[in-house]
């Protein structure tokens, strides 16, 4: 399907390279759906994107935003060190080649201005709005129980097979019951040093779940027996406990208001599209 959107043409192959962009995050969110009735939307979202997406170039062509040149050459040597640090050393671009991503990199930044500009007058959150999500959303804003622990780690690999990794861990098991110090055998031991052993605090989730269902149900102070993991074999120990908490208002407010006031500029942006399509002259072809 190819469209032509105020006589500029969009081919079918833009709509299919969006389509290929959304895909995978569109088939996680929508993974319940009939396949077709999901590829099906998914085409159309990707159509409906790339309308809006000439639409505000267009406009944003039209309206008198000029980029200064050196704006323009600073953004292409950032995008191209950047590139090269992701890709490599790669032959030298044409001078048309050039050319054709500073025309993308001006045309971005238009576009980027024009969207400020249409936001400028977005107002600044109410208090009673930042109130009413802070209640409306209080699971966002809660921290999770987590735990601190350490522990002593025999790994199963290639080089130490699994016999061998028990019979270690026992004899570390042993000491400890002979009163030696947990800390000292994770010197002695473990082939985790990182940090001594300690993983800082973590909540459900964070590690393997054969250690968190061991660790949490600890107390603080309390050692593990031996347990296994696709890691290897473990013996850990607890050293804090904090239970789950709601956040004050006013630690999160910032979030809130960054969030709101994204909300807003999305409204107010669907907005000012909405009426370029009103205004716009599409045909499918």
């Amino acid at each position: 399907m190819a469209l032509i959107v105020n006589g500029e043409k969009i081919t079918d192959s833009a709509i299919q390279q969006e389509a290929k962009r959304m895909r995978p995050r569109h088939e996680g969110v929508f993974s319940d759906m009939d396949g077709k009735e999901r590829e099906a939307q998914l085409l159309d979202w990707s159509k409906e994107n790339v309308i809006e997406s000439v639409l505000l170039s267009q406009h944003a062509k039209e309206c008198g935003h000029q980029i200064p040149k050196a704006e323009v050459e600073a953004a292409f040597a950032e995008a191209k060190k950047r590139h090269r640090q992701q890709m490599g050393q790669r032959e030298e671009l044409t001078a048309d080649q050039e050319d054709k991503i500073k025309q993308a990199i001006e045309l971005e930044m238009k576009v980027e201005r024009l969207l400020r500009d249409v936001c400028k007058d977005v107002p600044v959150p109410s208090e009673q709005a930042i109130s009413q999500f802070y209640e409306q959303n209080k699971e966002q804003f809660t921290v999770p129980e987590r735990v601190r622990a350490a522990h002593i780690l025999e790994r199963i690999d290639g080089s130490t097979d699994e016999a061998e990794a028990l019979n270690t861990i026992r004899k570390a098991q042993d000491e400890l019951k002979a009163g030696a110090i947990f800390e000292t055998l994770i010197t002695k031991y473990s082939d985790c040093l990182d940090n001594d052993g300690d993983l800082g605090y973590f909540a459900r989730g964070e590690m393997v779940e054969e250690f968190e269902d061991v660790v949490f149900n600890l107390g603080v102070g309390e050692v593990s027996d031996i347990l296994r993991t696709r890691f290897g074999f473990h013996i850990a120990k607890v050293y804090d406990r904090k239970p789950a908490a709601l956040r004050s208002l006013e630690e999160v407010r910032g979030d809130i208001v960054s969030q709101l006031e994204e909300e807003l500029r999305g409204e107010v942006i669907e907005g000012f599209v909405d009426g370029l399509k009103e205004k716009a002259k599409i045909e499918e072809i």
